[in-house]
């Protein structure tokens, strides 16, 4: 992402002490570089967390699809079950495990949904195939069939077989804004390093903490 919440990453950290960061968004753009560089699938699949009405927990993998200061951003359907956890909650915590660089980062804040134009231009970049998927999903709802849902893909492409597909009313995208990230590296015989950030608001300043493996 780029504009006013655009991330600058400081070169040192890419080859330094990574606990020497003191703020977490630069760090995080440089390990998700060198993620995408080493990790064979989807150096982008985050666990997402969320909540359910009875307080029972819900985890899940999803695609991040952009980040910048502002937050981490993903898109699905707002009816799904991830979709009416966080609209009654919305609070969440994301997890990155890069297993081909011994790395993970654990992130939690608050969740809100991103603007109709936003997931309008984020929708129009996806494969015609995707977009028509969109449409003939209901997403978390019972399926009686296979046979019921590729009818369903058909009678949409069938609909949008000339011109763009508009983006479903039902589809839009989240933004998790942190509150707290977890950096954590892997060392030898499980001594491993790990650093905290916290921050009471969006706007506020970040605390740095070096935790004990």
């Amino acid at each position: 992402m780029n504009g006013p919440h655009s991330i600058k990453t400081p070169g040192e950290l890419i080859s330094g002490d990574f606990t020497a960061a003191d703020e977490p968004f630069g760090l995080f753009a440089v390990w998700f570089a060198e993620a995408v560089k080493s990790e064979p699938n989807d150096p982008n699949a985050m666990a997402l967390a969320t909540v359910d009405p009875e307080g029972l927990p819900d985890v899940r993998m999803v695609l991040l699809k952009g980040f910048d200061t502002a937050g981490f951003v993903f898109y699905s359907h707002i009816d799904s079950a991830k979709g009416r956890e966080l609209a009654a909650t919305p609070k969440a915590a994301l997890l990155f495990h890069w297993k081909s660089l011994r790395r993970q980062v654990r992130i939690r804040g608050t969740a809100s949904r991103v603007t109709d134009a936003e997931a309008d231009t984020y929708f129009a970049t996806r494969p015609k195939q995707a977009q028509i998927g969109a449409w003939a999903s209901k997403q978390s709802q019972p399926l009686e069939s296979r046979m019921a849902f590729e009818k369903a893909i058909a009678l949409n492409a069938a609909k949008y077989a000339i011109g763009e597909v508009p983006r479903p009313p039902g589809w839009s995208g989240w933004r998790i804004t942190p509150q707290a990230f977890e950096f954590w590296h892997d060392r030898p015989f499980r001594l491993h390093d790990r650093i905290e950030f916290r921050r009471a608001a969006p706007d506020a300043e970040w605390s740095k903490t070096r935790l004990y493996p």
